[in-house]
């Protein structure tokens, strides 16, 4: 296939490590200009570093999603430095895990904080630019925690599936002037799930939790790839929404 994503620019949350950088790192190999954004600034400029060392193109910038502002900065960012955005590729994500009965409203709130209004942050950020240009892909890191729901993550699946609803609509009112894809990994192997079980209080839980991602787990390249899939295709074609799990998982 015709190499569709070069000179292309995109943006990124959460774009210091795990899904985030397996993204950046495929995307620059492509030719596609980035703009990336994340909270831990040493990670970052050594990301960037890396992709110019390699030849390609990227500036970052210190984003925290809940900060509405950080995200309007990082793509002003995008326009200051390469006169346009693509492509908003709304990665950054938290999970707390456990009973709804236990009442951890602060976790709660921040994962709506994360995952539903900075993911909403980021889509309000990229539209503004959209609309001017007449087009622009919203690219949406969801989860397969929304497709089935299972215990002690029913906060978490809710804010997932939130993302899925309102990016659903998005995509009707649009008339086909912007493109939204929604992907959803299952099991990744990535710094977030170990925080994600050293979080849990049972530690039979946690014990359970990092052993089957030892054994299941996938790589973010997976995807990575599948966001690349969804770029690379003609302005014509929308993907709409990619799972992707292990082969093992429930």
């Amino acid at each position: 296939m015709e190499n569709n994503i070069k000179g292309k620019v995109a943006a990124i949350t959460g774009a210091s490590s795990g899904i985030g950088e397996a993204i950046a790192l495929m995307l620059a190999a492509r030719g596609c200009k980035l703009v990336l954004g994340a909270r831990r600034s040493d990670r970052l400029e050594a990301l960037v570093h890396g992709i110019r060392e390699s030849g390609g193109e990227a500036v970052y910038r210190v984003t925290d999603i809940k900060r509405r502002d950080d995200v309007i900065n990082l793509v002003d960012l995008a326009l200051a430095s390469y006169g346009g955005l693509d492509a908003m590729i709304n990665n950054a994500g938290i999970s707390h895990l456990s009973r709804v009965d236990e009442l951890q409203v602060e976790d709660w709130e921040e994962m709506i904080d994360v995952n539903l209004k900075g993911t909403l942050y980021g889509i309000a950020a990229a539209l503004s630019v959209f609309k001017q240009q007449g087009y622009g892909h919203i690219i949406n890191i969801i989860s397969t925690s929304g497709i089935k729901i299972v215990p002690l993550q029913g906060v978490y699946a809710g804010t997932k599936n939130a993302v899925r609803t309102i990016a659903e609509a998005m995509r009707q009112e649009s008339g086909g002037q912007y493109r939204v894809t929604g992907i959803s990994p299952g099991f990744v192997q990535t710094e977030l799930v170990d925080r994600i079980a050293e979080r849990v209080k049972d530690p039979a839980v946690n014990a359970a939790m990092k052993e089957r991602m030892a054994k299941i787990g996938i790589s973010p390249d997976a995807i990575a790839a599948a966001v690349v899939y969804a770029m690379e295709q003609p302005d014509s074609v929308d993907v709409g929404d990619i799972v992707i799990r292990p082969t093992m998982q429930d």
